[in-house]
């Protein structure tokens, strides 16, 4: 299975949960997506999506000065943007609950087959 194509449909709530427990700029949202065991995330699709979060208010920004290089700009999720992390959790739950009873549920007797002979 490809996970390129099932993290485009995800990524707007993946970076929102990552921002939803600490502020981040860019690259440590990247990191942070990766460490969470996302490490197919693209650096351009974690840009793309928080200029996209940005732009429909879910996010807000600021600029920090840095010592050793240019200055970093953070994301912080914002009320509107908590609101929606609530409603997509609920979504995906809703969701991943159904596939997982699909994928281990044998046709036609709703028993699971992982694991069985056949």
């Amino acid at each position: 299975m490809d996970t390129t194509q099932l993290l485009k449909g995800v990524l707007d709530v993946a970076v929102l949960a990552v921002l939803r427990s600490e502020d981040g700029y860019g690259y440590d949202i990247v990191r942070r997506l990766r460490d969470a065991g996302l490490g197919d995330v693209g650096d351009a699709s974690v840009y793309g999506t928080l200029r996209r979060l940005y732009a429909a208010g879910s996010v807000a920004s600021y600029v920090v000065p840095s010592e050793g290089g240019p200055h970093r700009k953070y994301y912080a999720i914002n009320p509107q943007g908590r609101a929606a992390l609530d409603t997509q959790t609920v979504t995906w739950l809703d969701f991943a609950g159904a596939m997982s009873a699909l994928l281990t549920a044998d046709s036609g007797t709703g028993h699971p087959t992982i694991g069985e002979n056949r």
